[in-house]
């Protein structure tokens, strides 16, 4: 027998899990979008300053190369509900927040942004806690 025959089919969602889905794939659709904003920058299609990459500082070429990469890769993995997805998302997260929080005098600070990650931050925190929990109480019911 494969290993996919294995497995028990899942029935039934809870709420909370069917809403986790949905805050998933939203925040996928977030990243796609940061992604896409980090490669115009990288081609240059916006006339603004620093906006194409041979004109940019190093720190800033270092930061949206890597963060034109991530973005899409964690919208891809969060869209999919993928364990990765995540994980990626917060490389992303935190590469932004030291480059705005702890970095102002080189990237400019950018609250709006910081704030955001950490709320989504703390929203997948809680979602996690509430599956568990349901899970964990489902387990002893039965």
């Amino acid at each position: 027998m494969s290993v996919f025959m294995d497995r028990q089919p899942v029935i039934g969602l809870s709420a909370a899990e069917v809403a986790f889905a949905w805050f998933q794939r939203i925040i996928a659709g977030y990243c796609l979008l940061f992604g896409v904003l980090y490669w115009v920058r990288l081609i240059g299609i916006y006339d603004g300053a620093l906006w194409r990459f041979d004109l940019m500082p190093v720190h800033w070429q270092i930061a949206a190369v890597t963060l034109s990469v991530f973005y899409p890769f964690a919208a891809s993995g969060l869209w999919m509900l993928a364990s990765w997805g995540p994980v990626i998302w917060f490389i992303c997260a935190a590469t932004e927040i030291v480059m705005y929080a702890g970095f102002p005098d080189l990237f400019g600070a950018r609250p709006a942004i910081v704030w955001s990650h950490a709320c989504v931050a703390l929203l997948y925190i809680a979602f996690r806690i509430v599956i568990f929990l349901q899970k964990r109480r489902q387990a002893r019911h039965g």
